[in-house]
């Protein structure tokens, strides 16, 4: 049984991760903005904290972190303001690497996007401009940590029903159930071959574990 800190969590993929670690026997924190939202984080398992990690200093996040195996980064600002989408998907995303450090936490697992990079190649006009650029800074830094990472880049995502079955990579549907991210975020956890690894993947037809598995091969 591990301790698992999930940032985030009252998200899609963090409800699916929290039900899916806690059934596991893991004993989970999701930490979420909005305490109106507590029960249905409860609901999962999970112990709800309400921490808005936008505003939380390196510090204080670590005060949430510590006593935690590994942390899992699901937390973004939802777009539509650059400023506010910079000050999450960058700022606070590294702050919670540097806590994480701080707190002795040495497994970090991050949910980007499949593409996540520095050279991304979005205009500075397009609306997801800010995203990509926050999302590659953060994947970079985490990448330049001494902590244990995994770094997961999913497709587009659907809300359909789970299949359990990824192709890592650019093969497969080029979308992915938010479900089968969770359960991809589940099996990196517990896969010490995924540390060190930019994942991307899709909806395929590998079972996610036979999948994550090669990836140590």
């Amino acid at each position: 049984m591990s301790r698992i800190a999930i940032i985030g969590g009252h998200g899609q993929i963090a409800l699916h991760l929290s039900r899916i670690l806690t059934s596991e026997g893991h004993e989970v924190t999701a930490l979420f903005r909005n305490p109106d939202h507590a029960t249905d984080v409860k609901q999962t398992g999970a112990k709800p904290v309400v921490a808005d990690v936008e505003h939380l200093t390196t510090d204080t996040i670590c005060s949430h972190l510590k006593d935690h195996d590994a942390v899992v980064w699901s937390a973004g600002a939802g777009g539509g303001n650059a400023a506010r989408t910079y000050a999450v998907d960058r700022d606070a995303a590294i702050r919670s690497m540097d806590a994480a450090k701080q707190a002795g936490v040495g497994r970090y697992v991050m949910v980007s996007y499949h593409g996540a990079r520095l050279d991304h190649g979005v205009a500075e006009d397009n609306a997801f401009f800010a995203y990509a650029e926050a999302k590659a800074a953060a994947d970079d830094y985490l990448k330049k940590t001494r902590l244990d990472w995994t770094i997961l880049g999913p497709s587009r995502l659907t809300t359909d029903p789970a299949t359990g079955k990824i192709t890592v990579g650019d093969g497969g549907k080029s979308e992915v159930t938010r479900e089968d991210v969770a359960l991809v975020a589940a099996a990196a956890l517990d896969l010490p071959g995924t540390v060190g690894k930019f994942i991307e993947f899709n909806n395929g037809d590998t079972p996610i574990r036979e999948a994550l598995q090669h990836l140590a091969d």
